[in-house]
């Protein structure tokens, strides 16, 4: 496994990609920067970055890009990072050469050259999630670095795109998370395609010079202030800035480039054809002929990305993925498009990016703004969004989850982007009830049963970890759960689990019980806890001390956990459990009691996607305040006093203080009255 995650690549190749050589003649050499001294205490890892310098200029279906850097190892640590070169590649669209490599120490610079030797790998880094890229790394590794040298190097990449020749994107960051001299960037473009440029999170703009036939965009920013990365921050907020350029403003660019690759296919495998037309006598309506179609190719075609090469744009053939049994999103979402049009159902791909896609309307048009191909049904006038890599999805058109990644690109649309629709859950999607029973008597059991409901997404989600997940495995980690909070409970019986995938909705049920011996132990039943799981502990609680972006709260969240106590000797209340309301998060607690059981109930929900910076500190005391609220302790082995022993009513206490109050004056009054009776005779 780990020679084909990691291992090396033939020299042959490598000479065909990798090559050493000076830097071409339309390369513009740049004075090297001072460090500002002012900005010493903000280097990390021992390196002070000095320059980097990239320089880009235009060729026929391609372009050249040369890039140098410049930093200086100012510690110990810098050693480790400064001392070696990793230059990563396509093969198939990528020549690199090493232009310089050069050491200057005391003044005296170095020339190293020659005497490097490349070590080339083929790292799959997402190997594990069944995503292959193909892409190498040229590592090299500097001889006699020391602390004080100043490193400075340069390559150039030679790229002809596979799709879309003709198109170019190209996108830096103005701002470091560290101190740098000089950013600069060039681009040489010809003057009859004007380039498009877009700032985000900057009002930093080019120079732009005239050179012959072409016009020459430069960007200089001299020693800019180190930026602070900060945690949980909404992918549409610019928390840097940086600069979008690209050949074209329009989407359609991008669809003109891959659109004649997702043709719907109309010819499939007889057996795979067998089951379109089954779905279709069976399933008269085009809604249930969707859901069978997208279950289908969700569950009998499992997810491998071969992304290498033209790969990482063009999908296979439909009939090549159904005899392999394996496909990526691409290959999938076609696949998909191709059934749904078979079963009369008028689908198209469409392209999506599942970490930054809800930023993608802040960004210039380019392929790679995209990681993710899914499928655009219509029906009628409803349309559906449907992610064929998912897989054991529940629902039916009406209530299975649509997959939000922010905006999508249909590639048979009008050439824009479109937003996805992001729901509300308006019931909870996860509902927990824990049924406590105490025993009735001194050699019995305390029972526990609990009976958790997974609705929606949630229920997707939970059916992929029974699937993942044996049913013995799950019991362990429950019953260690609860074993953490009430000792030496056991098991009662099997775990039960009810999956409606029609409906979308999974129970399942657990059964406990503790011996009375066990609850009296360490007085656990003078100090019952009682706590609803997973109920606002996962929000996210960055730092507030400098904090200038919002935090983002992801995906709405609706949760619901009840816990009822039985057969108690007293009756509880609840009313020191407290309600938090916010713009941001919602816990909405209630109770309810006679003299033999208690009830409380939480729901839990977040009512807000991201909380604004300046509302930070209020929501970090509500996400505490929910902590509070959820988490109590009861002495469950207190006793109302027998209803022959008084006939007061011990839950009024206001009624026993003046029954009191008039039997003591009744016992003054009365020897009172007899001694003024006395002294009148």
């Amino acid at each position: 496994m780990l020679i084909l995650l990691v291992g090396p690549v033939s020299s042959a190749r490598a000479d065909d990609t990798v090559g050493k050589g000076p830097a071409a003649s339309w390369i513009k050499q740049v004075d090297i920067p001072a460090a500002d001294p002012a900005r010493a205490d903000q280097i990390k890892n021992g390196i002070s970055w000095l320059l980097a310098d990239e320089q880009i200029i235009h060729r026929d279906h391609g372009y050249d890009d040369y890039t140098r850097t410049v930093y200086k190892i100012v510690d110990r640590p810098g050693l480790e990072q400064g001392a070696s070169i990793d230059l990563q590649f396509d093969p198939s669209r990528h020549k690199v050469t090493l232009n310089h490599l050069r050491i200057i120490r005391d003044g005296a610079v170095l020339d190293r050259l020659n005497d490097v030797k490349f070590d080339i790998f083929r790292q799959e880094k997402d190997a594990e999630k069944g995503i292959y890229d193909g892409w190498l790394t040229a590592h090299v590794n500097v001889d006699d670095v020391r602390v004080g040298d100043v490193v400075d190097y340069g390559e150039t990449y030679e790229i002809t795109p596979l799709v879309g020749k003709d198109l170019f994107f190209y996108s830096f960051s103005t701002e470091w998370e560290e101190p740098v001299g000089l950013i600069r960037t060039s681009i040489v473009w010809p003057a009859s395609q004007p380039l498009a440029i877009k700032p985000r999170g900057t009002g930093i703009k080019p120079v732009i010079s005239a050179s012959g036939a072409d016009s020459v965009y430069l960007w200089e920013i001299a020693n800019p202030k180190p930026v602070k990365v900060e945690d949980n921050v909404p992918v549409d907020f610019p928390a840097w800035g940086s600069i979008d350029v690209s050949s074209s403003a329009s989407w359609q660019s991008v669809i003109d480039a891959v659109q004649p690759y997702y043709k719907p296919a109309t010819a499939f495998p007889a057996a795979f054809a067998a089951k379109l037309d089954e779905i279709a006598s069976k399933h008269p309506l085009p809604d249930d002929r969707m859901i069978q179609a997208m279950r289908l190719v969700q569950d009998e075609i499992r997810y491998v990305s071969l992304s290498m090469g033209s790969g990482s744009y063009i999908p296979r053939d439909p009939a090549t993925v159904i005899q392999s049994g394996f496909g990526d999103c691409k290959d999938k979402a076609l696949l998909l498009t191709s059934a749904l049009a078979r079963l009369g159902i008028s689908a198209q791909v469409a392209l999506a990016d599942l970490d930054r896609g809800r930023a993608l309307d802040q960004h210039l048009p380019a392929l790679r703004d995209f990681d993710h191909a899914i499928v655009k049904a219509t029906i009628g006038a409803k349309t559906y969004w449907l992610d064929a890599t998912n897989y054991l999805q529940g629902g039916n058109a009406d209530n299975f989850p649509q997959p939000d990644y922010g905006f999508a690109l249909p590639i048979f649309g009008n050439g824009a982007l479109e937003k996805m629709p992001s729901p509300e859950p308006k019931n909870p999607t996860i509902n927990v009830a824990e049924d406590f029973s105490f025993p009735n008597q001194a050699d019995g059991h305390l029972t526990l049963t609990v009976l958790s409901t997974y609705e929606g997404g949630d229920a997707d989600g939970m059916r992929s970890k029974l699937a993942s997940r044996s049913v013995s495995d799950l019991s362990d980690a429950y019953l260690k759960y609860y074993s953490k909070r009430y000792p030496g409970i056991e098991s009662a019986a099997k775990l039960e689990i009810l999956d409606n995938r029609d409906a979308n909705i999974i129970n399942v049920k657990e059964n406990y019980q503790l011996s009375a011996q066990a609850l009296a132990a360490n007085n656990l039943a003078k100090n019952f806890p009682i706590k609803a799981a997973d109920l606002g502990t996962d929000m996210p609680t960055p730092t507030i001390v400098g904090r200038a972006g919002p935090i983002s709260l992801g995906s709405p969240i609706y949760r619901r956990h009840t816990i009822t106590v039985s057969n108690l000797k007293a009756r509880f209340s609840g009313e020191d459990i407290k309600s938090v309301v916010t713009p941001y998060l919602s816990l909405k607690s209630s109770w309810n009691n006679t003299p033999t059981t208690f009830e409380v109930q939480w729901d839990f929900r977040t009512q807000a996607t991201q909380v604004p910076a300046q509302a930070i500190g209020d929501y970090l005391k509500s996400v505490k305040d929910v902590g509070d609220n959820i988490d109590w302790t009861y002495n469950f082995a207190y006793r109302d006093e027998p209803a022959d022993a008084s006939p007061v009513d011990s839950q009024n206490p206001g009624q026993e203080l003046i029954i009191m109050l008039v039997m003591l004056s009744l016992l003054v009054a009365g020897p009172l009255f007899l001694v003024y009776r006395l002294g009148k005779s």
